[in-house]
């Protein structure tokens, strides 16, 4: 069955999706030429400006306010009227234990964010063209991820998506990046809009919150990680948070366990499997998450990051991505039988599960300094494309 203009040709495989979620994969379709009204019109209000003056600007309105700009455009006005404004089911002490249980995940979550998570936002053969056109993961690996380490941690810790937290101030500009990409590519003649839908459109934009909750979730299941159903909720609920602020629509914002399943395996089985772009960037995160080691100590970090990443994607999706084989795997059922005791621990005792936050907050901490040195994270609108 041929489908109908009105989706994107990368919208795959509609009837076997219509036969298990029914009319929710039109609605979801119809999200793939959604953008984001808001970010999209602010942007524009801004791009005028010289990059200093646009970045001052923003920093201000993220520091003390909109109206401590007298000058702000009317479009700025009206987005910042939005992203301060706080929906009545956001709860910050649920969001603050929902970031305690990702900090205590320490190491693992780290493994999690690069082999699972980033590696699963770049198995879509039409969401990874926005980052394929930019060009910041093949040519600053290091850099993309030491900006992202630094994203999930300022949103994971303690008060971090209040008004004045890291996180939020994070995912305000990430949004505003966004929108930034999303404006250069759709006046590029590059872009295929009829294949691919609106660039970083809204049901891509949901995909994303899903990589850093329900996929982290999942994976470091994989790994012996154990939460209990409320925190899992509250994680989830930090995320669909922070979908709000990334400027997700609200049918897309999962705040349960089985609306992030549905939406998660909607969108895997309406995509279709990973193309050479996915391939040369998951290789580049792989290779790149060992870029400071060399020789055989960083040919060993690579094969077992290969490994790692296969068991947490599984076999299909690391075929389609070209991953060798490796005698690694069999080292996954013990690193679970340890999560799984370690993980027991915490959940026995409260004590216990304080020092494991307080370790994984160190962990964190570390990470982003040996990611990023002394270099500020500014997550900054783009404001040109990688040449062809």
């Amino acid at each position: 069955m041929t489908e109908p203009a009105r989706f994107p040709t990368r919208y795959v495989r509609l009837d076997e999706a219509r036969a298990r979620y029914g009319h929710r994969v039109d609605s979801l379709g119809r999200c793939l030429l959604e953008g984001d009204p808001l970010a999209d019109a602010a942007v524009d209000a801004l791009s005028g400006k010289v990059r200093a003056e646009r970045d001052a600007m923003l920093d201000r309105c993220l520091d003390h306010g909109i109206d401590a700009v007298k000058d702000a455009p009317d479009v700025l006005r009206a987005f910042f009227a939005e992203v301060d404004a706080i929906p009545f089911w956001a709860d910050y002490n649920r969001m603050d234990r929902g970031g305690a249980v990702f900090l205590r995940s320490g190491i693992l979550g780290g493994l999690v964010l690069g082999a699972a998570s980033l590696v699963a936002g770049y198995c879509s053969p039409a969401g990874n063209k926005p980052l394929v056109f930019t060009g910041r993961l093949n040519y600053e690996t290091p850099r993309r991820l030491g900006e992202t380490t630094r994203f999930v941690q300022a949103c994971s810790l303690a008060g971090g998506l209040r008004r004045d937290g890291d996180g939020f101030k994070a995912m305000v500009k990430v949004r505003l990046m966004h929108a930034s990409v999303r404006r250069m590519l759709q006046r590029s003649e590059r872009w295929r809009e009829r294949e691919w839908g609106v660039p970083i459109n809204q049901a891509d934009m949901a995909g994303t919150t899903l990589l850093f909750s329900w996929v982290a979730l999942e994976a470091l299941a994989k790994l012996g990680f154990v939460a209990t159903p409320d925190e899992r909720a509250d994680f989830l609920h930090l995320w669909r948070y922070g979908g709000y602020l990334l400027g997700v629509r609200e049918e897309l914002r999962c705040a349960t366990e089985t609306e992030a399943a549905t939406l998660w395996e909607m969108l895997k089985t309406t995509q279709e499997p990973p193309d050479d772009d996915a391939r040369a960037l998951a290789n580049a995160l792989i290779q790149g998450m060992n870029g400071r080691f060399s020789g055989t100590e960083r040919e060993r970090r690579t094969a077992f990051g290969y490994a790692l990443s296969r068991y947490l994607i599984g076999d299909q999706y690391a075929d389609w991505l070209g991953y060798p084989k490796s005698s690694f795997s069999r080292v996954f059922p013990v690193v679970k039988a340890v999560g799984l005791g370690v993980s027991g621990a915490a959940l026995s005792s409260e004590r216990v599960r304080k020092a494991m936050v307080k370790l994984g907050e160190r962990y964190w901490q570390n990470t982003v300094d040996i990611s990023l040195g002394d270099r500020p994270t500014s997550f900054p609108m783009a404001d040109r494309l990688r040449e062809a």
